[in-house]
């Protein structure tokens, strides 16, 4: 774990605990409000917290060789977390319901 700082290390702590945190928020934003395409932006959202654990893994292990394919792991993860939290914002932009 000494590969990275501590202020590195905070910071991408704090991140994923974050992205834990809005996806509970919109996940919760909707069923209690009723909006319910939002519950596809926190679904959509999840992929990228997985390449986040797996680049964190990966640090945390002193970025060993042969844990290596954990990047290709948290690239893949990152591009399909991009592409679904695209879909969802198109699906959110083009659905029926109001937000006010």
């Amino acid at each position: 774990m000494h590969e990275l700082s501590f202020v590195t290390w905070l910071i991408h702590i704090s991140s994923v605990i974050e992205w834990i945190f809005a996806i509970l928020v919109i996940n919760k934003i909707s069923t209690y409000k009723k909006y319910n395409l939002f519950f596809w932006l926190s679904l959509a959202m999840v992929p990228n917290l997985i390449g986040a654990m797996c680049a964190i893994t990966w640090h945390m292990y002193d970025n060993q060789e042969n844990l290596y394919g954990l990047v290709s792991l948290q690239g893949i993860f990152t591009f399909i977390g991009n592409s679904t939290l695209a879909l969802a914002a198109i699906i959110i932009f083009k659905g029926k319901e109001t937000y006010e």
